[in-house]
């Protein structure tokens, strides 16, 4: 079966972004995993454990996410989801890709610490998941819950933004959630656009996903493009934005500057990165 990956640092966000998970589990009939990377040199420059109890100082590591998960999985009642945990030592970019290569996970799950936290993504844990590693990862701000009925955004442009089959696999996951799929495409358009164009990019969004009810809006692509997208998921309340990560393309511009940060920290509920 395919699993929801959750990295944990036993923190609040990672308490939060786990109850996502749980909820969104339940919904996508999926496994959980919880992985906690302990860092090469944690345990050994303790003054409580040294190198000669190192081995038991990963034992306490591994039966705390236990406990860390049990207690989460108690309070929120989902004890039928089965759930595994992975403590494992190294970085946590190498801790994720080594169980990624070996297991069938759909989503990354992260969280981070709203509008505190957001602004030190870059160079976090979050943000090197999403810019170093090519798997969907979903990251959950502290305040964010998954609603019961929640309204998908799909941020792109026509010209530069290719859907991978990974991303229609991921999108289409996602979407089985809104039931009936449906989801909202926010084109960010150059003001010269040809209409053609953006028929084509229409209608191949639609050959993508037959089966998903598409509304498709439009924002132009200026200075302010951040403010048309913050503007657009205010007014239609999206709970999950989707960004197609690629190095060129508007989206990866957003996501590269600070406008994501303001994206993160005013509007959206949580953010879906996808790679090709």
């Amino acid at each position: 079966m395919k699993q929801i990956l959750v990295a944990s640092d036993f923190s609040n966000s990672a308490s939060n972004a786990f109850r996502y998970a749980l909820s969104l589990a339940q919904v996508l009939q999926m496994e959980i995993t919880v992985i906690h990377a302990i860092h090469p040199t944690e345990g050994i420059n303790n003054s409580t454990y040294n190198a000669i109890f190192i081995e038991d100082y990963y034992a306490r590591k591994r039966i705390a996410l236990h406990e860390w998960v049990d207690q989460l999985v108690q309070k929120s009642g989902f004890e039928h989801i089965k759930i595994t945990t992975v403590c494992d030592v190294g970085f946590l970019r190498t801790v994720i890709s080594k169980y990624v290569e070996y297991n069938a996970v759909s989503f990354l799950i992260m969280g981070i610490t709203g509008a505190t936290g957001i602004k030190g993504l870059v160079g976090s844990n979050a943000s090197m998941a999403v810019t170093k590693m090519r798997i969907p990862t979903l990251i959950v701000p502290l305040e964010s819950t998954l609603s019961a009925k929640p309204i998908v955004t799909l941020a792109t442009d026509y010209k530069t933004t290719k859907l991978s089959i990974r991303d229609v696999k991921a999108l289409n996951e996602i979407l089985k959630i809104s039931n009936p799929k449906k989801l909202e495409v926010l084109h960010i358009s150059e003001k010269d656009m040809e209409v053609k164009v953006i028929r084509n990019g229409e209608k191949k969004m639609k050959s993508l996903l037959p089966s998903v009810e598409i509304h498709f809006n439009y924002v132009d692509d200026d200075v302010k493009a951040s403010n048309g997208i913050i503007d657009f998921i205010g007014e239609n309340e999206t709970d999950i934005l989707c960004l197609v990560k690629r190095n060129h393309n508007i989206i990866y511009r957003l996501f590269a500057s600070s406008t994501v940060n303001e994206i993160l920290n005013k509007s959206v509920k949580a953010v879906l990165v996808l790679h090709e």
